[in-house]
């Protein structure tokens, strides 16, 4: 039998499964301080200190119409310290008329001598040199004038554009009647993180926060919204009376990166709060709308505030803001909104969200706009506190429903993938500071539980008093946790909050916790190692990481999940003992709950406690779910690293029978991914694959059983993951419903005109279907129209070569593909198509002895195109588990010794990898197959459902 699509879980499910099988990420990437922007700022060189700005006074005009600004501002300064020159940043976007401008001394308006002004090469600086120095202590004001583009990227100030239905009444029509739609055009402001030198030279770093007067002119049948309330309305000139100029309310202290106003003829959603409460609360919340998406916001305005009053609550302060201004923003393209003090703009389909989102921008005008990082550096530390108070809120109104119950294990089970890499991140930079911010968020939580959530709030609102519009470095937020826990006695005071913070968040890295047991003195052996998943394990000094790591512990006999306190911690040593624990036919659970981002590993007799518990129906869920998923979780990647054996990880699995909670269901599907690439080739992978069989099997039939028009998101969810899964694998009643799909679509007049086969459909015919159909859809790629979409042709590509088992069919697409080098397949393609082979053992050992067979007609068509022969080398030789896949790789390397050109290192990493792979192979197969002979004789198999 050919490659199952067990082992090709990560292409075919690539789309519905991230690590954990949820988005999450979707949610992670929508911060308002970018992390893959920021990082780049932290090594930035700072402006000299020897100006203090003071103040900014601004008048901008955007003329819509030219895609253009101008404007002048007049900067106030303290010199510090002595110096003849201002530096500024002022990107080199910006014209800044260099003749008219000038310095003035406060005290006199006397103006100031200037020697001159320059740009600096490559770099974003405005720097002006005076002939003496500035006096120590006395006051400036800089007055220049300037003048820029608008662009439709979100950088600076851009612009966008939308379509409305006119209004029905008094507007014109087409022939037909129908109302024709009206564009409307609006200008707006992103200059998170360092932006605002697009617009206006000023001092663009976090920890400058002063005042700003600012005057903007727009079109008169549009409004401005900003930071402050409009003050008042002036005519621009006698002339112009379509442009006015709005003079806003002088702004708090604040960062130029939450600068921000919107231009638009947007209208206000009417309010659904009774007015008389509303004057009397502060801040009045307004959200702002087209008029034909009013109808699906109209419910944010209740949800701001309900979001508003729990962190309000939380810091134990009121923000200082007379308004807050919502915006859904048509077009607007980032995935970030723009979190601008007191006027945060959206995307439209981000406002129909939950509460996450609202709660995420809520925090960050607490933290980002009123109390602001120093540096950059210290952004990961705001970031990760906006993600645990916003999850934290989201899930304290409505249990997060929008979460599905799976915060925080999704990114939580993506960092113990990242961080037990080999080599993390990829040496990735942006990824790195990504999952670094995650794992403090983790931090965040793991805190949270063991020092009370009392009394880690105390600690946070002890950290918020007195920064008000200032700034703050990441240690004054453990710093005033530990005060708070100190107080408390939730931390000896031997013990910091920085202590326990600095040996997690300053490693790429989690560790492991091994408890092995002493049944007879009832004690156990608590110790700390690197976790590492991938082989080798030859990471450079891993025998000298040590965590704080708490242990808080659960016994059989007090099944108590409500306290989180650690009964002891590990304070950076490698072993400690844990006593007074139940008898020896008694488990205990070590970090229940995720409390703490670390895997558990525990003795067998433990392990098997607790299989045997969890498959009683009357016990089971007395473990709460996140713990049940984590034991699964811990077991089958400790065992898939080495550190357990794959007996006993598969013995967690057999309550999965009984079990129907989504959250430890959701994990399942990428660990039998991993177990299912790795034993591809073995005989072993028959037996895996029937055992998965029978495990996914009654869980998909049930879910069909029960389904329900208004049922639960999670429920559809989890049937389409177990209906894809079944599908590729032979399942019959999916395949013949695929089949009557697809033979629709075989039996259109015109084929090519679109694709009316569900995606779902379209893998299992290609797998399990016959040569005819999978033939018609390699036409349908060479005959694909232009004016199609071409992600429709993509995905059409990927599942011609990664779904089939046949090699039969991979062989016609190469030789179309590479041998015939047909003109209807870009290099792009045939890069894609290697990648989809290297998803299964079909797929890549198919390419391998094309490789083989045609080497010298290969090596002729890919003469000059090195990447094509680099990714073909890499997808043909790298993906072997097993010795036998070491002899084809090492016999075709023989051979062909001193012909692979720039692939030579390529084969080489192959074949060192491969013999890593075969140890594990040699060492767990025979255990694993063991296992799976005994679970299938005793347990009936429903093979007569699925083909093959």
């Amino acid at each position: 039998m050919g490659r199952h699509p067990l082992s090709l879980l990560i292409v075919i499910l690539s789309l519905m499964l991230l690590p954990y099988g949820y988005t999450w990420k979707e949610y992670r990437i929508r911060r308002s301080i970018d992390l893959s922007f920021t990082n780049p700022l932290i090594s930035d060189t700072k402006l000299p200190a020897d100006l203090v700005p003071s103040g900014y006074s601004l008048f901008l005009h955007p003329v819509l119409e030219k895609s253009t600004f101008a404007g002048r501002v007049n900067i106030t300064m303290m010199c510090a310290k002595s110096t003849n020159q201002i530096t500024l940043h002022a990107h080199h976007d910006l014209t800044v008329d260099e003749l008219d401008l000038e310095v003035v001394k406060m005290a006199d308006d006397s103006k100031i001598p200037i020697r001159r002004v320059g740009r600096v090469p490559k770099k974003p600086l405005l720097e002006i040199y005076f002939h003496d120095s500035l006096t120590v202590g006395v006051s400036y004001e800089l007055r220049l004038k300037f003048n820029g583009n608008i662009w439709e990227n979100v950088e600076g100030i851009f612009e966008g554009k939308y379509k409305q239905q006119a209004n029905a009444a008094g507007t014109d029509t087409d022939t037909e009647g129908v109302i024709e739609a009206e564009e409307h055009s609006y200008i707006s402001t992103y200059f998170r993180p360092h932006h605002a030198r697009r617009v206006f030279p000023c001092f663009d770093e976090p920890a400058y926060k002063v005042p700003f007067n600012v005057s903007i002119v727009r079109p008169a049948t549009h409004h401005v919204l900003f930071n402050t309330e409009l003050e008042r309305t002036e005519e621009l000139t006698s002339s112009d009376s379509k442009h006015v100029i709005d003079v806003f309310k002088r702004t708090p202290p604040m960062s130029t990166f939450t600068f921000g106003f919107l231009i638009s003829d947007l209208q206000q959603v009417p309010s659904m709060s009774d007015e008389k409460d509303d004057e009397r609360k502060k801040p009045a919340i307004r959200i702002w709308a087209r008029r034909d998406f009013q109808k699906n916001v109209a419910d944010v305005e209740q949800r701001v505030k309900l979001a508003l009053k729990k962190l309000q609550d939380y810091w134990g302060v009121e923000l200082p803001l007379e308004k807050l201004d919502v915006v859904a923003l048509p077009g607007f393209s980032y995935v970030k909104p723009a979190d601008n003090w007191g006027l945060i703009v959206f995307k439209e389909s981000e406002l129909m969200r939950g509460y996450y989102n609202l709660a995420q921008e809520l925090v960050y005008q607490w933290l980002g706009s009123w109390i602001t990082p120093h540096w950059w550096s210290d952004a990961h530390v705001n970031k990760a506190i906006a993600g645990f108070l916003s999850a934290d809120t989201a899930i304290k109104i409505d249990g997060g429903d929008e979460f599905e119950g799976k915060y925080p294990m999704t990114i939580l089970y993506s960092i113990y993938y990242e961080f037990s890499k080999r080599y993390p991140h990829s040496r990735i930079t942006g990824q790195k500071h990504e999952t670094t911010c995650s794992k403090t968020e983790l931090v965040l939580r793991m805190l949270n539980y063991t020092l009370g959530e009392d009394t880690f709030r105390r600690g946070m609102q002890k950290f918020i008093q007195h920064r008000e519009y200032k700034t703050f470095y990441g240690d004054d937020v453990w710093e005033a946790l530990t005060k708070q826990a100190h107080l408390d006695q939730r931390l000896c005071e031997s013990a910091t909050v920085n202590d326990v913070v600095n040996s997690w968040i300053t490693k790429d890295r989690i560790p492991m916790v091994n408890v092995i047991r002493s049944y007879g003195n009832r004690s156990a052996t608590v110790t700390q190692k690197l976790y590492l998943r991938e082989r080798p394990h030859d990471v450079l000094d891993k025998d000298k990481m040590l965590w704080w790591i708490p242990l808080v512990v659960v016994t059989q006999d007090r099944l108590n999940f409500g306290n989180m306190s650690a009964v002891k911690w590990m304070k950076q040593v490698r072993e400690i003992t844990l006593e007074e624990l139940p008898g020896s036919d008694e488990f205990i659970i070590v970090n229940p709950e995720e409390v703490g981002p670390f895997p558990v590993n525990y003795d067998e007799r433990n392990w098997n406690l607790l299989a045997t518990f969890l498959q009683k129906e009357e016990s089971r869920t007395t473990i709460p779910v996140y713990t049940r998923a984590k034991l699964l979780h811990d077991a089958w990647n400790l065992a898939y690293a080495g550190e357990l054996s794959f007996g006993t990880a598969f013995n967690m699995t057999l309550f999965m029978k009984y079990e129907r909670n989504h959250l430890v269901w959701n994990p399942v599907f990428t660990l039998i991914d991993h177990i299912g690439r790795h034993i591809d080739m073995s005989a072993v992978h028959k037996k895996f694959e029937m055992y998965v069989r029978t495990l996914l099997t009654p869980l998909y039939e049930e879910l069909v059983s029960n389904q329900q028009e208004n049922e639960e998101m999670w429920k559809a969810n989890l049937r389409s993951l177990a209906k894809n899964f079944l599908c590729r694998a032979g399942y019959k009643p999916c395949i013949e419903e695929a089949q009557r799909a697809f033979n629709k679509w075989m039996d259109s007049p015109d084929p090519d005109a679109g694709n009316p086969v569900a995606n779902q459909y379209i893998c299992p015919v290609f797998k399990w279907g016959t040569r005819e159909e999978w033939e018609f859809g390699l036409q349908r790629v060479i005959n694909f129209p232009e004016s199609r979409v071409k992600s429709e042709r993509t995905y059409l590509l990927k599942t011609l070569a990664g779904c089939p088992s046949q090699p039969f069919k991979i062989d016609r697409l190469l030789n179309i593909m590479v041998l015939e080098d047909n003109g209807n397949f870009t290099d792009n393609d045939i890069s894609l198509i290697f990648k989809m082979l290297s998803g299964g053992s079909s797929g890549y050992t198919t390419l391998f002895n094309f490789l083989k067979n045609n080497w010298d007609a290969i090596k002729l068509r890919f003469k000059n195109r090195e990447s094509l022969w680099d990714n073909m080398i890499n997808s043909a030789t790298g993906l072997f588990t097993t010795q036998e896949g070491y002899d084809m790789v090492s016999q075709l390397y023989v051979q062909h010794q001193g012909e692979f050109g720039t692939a030579e290192h390529i084969i080489e990493k192959s074949l060192k990898n491969i013999k890593e792979e075969t140890k594990w192979s040699d060492e767990n197969l025979p255990v694993i197959e063991k296992w799976l002979d005994n679970f299938l004789a005793s347990n009936g198999v429903a093979d007569q459902k699925f083909l093959g």
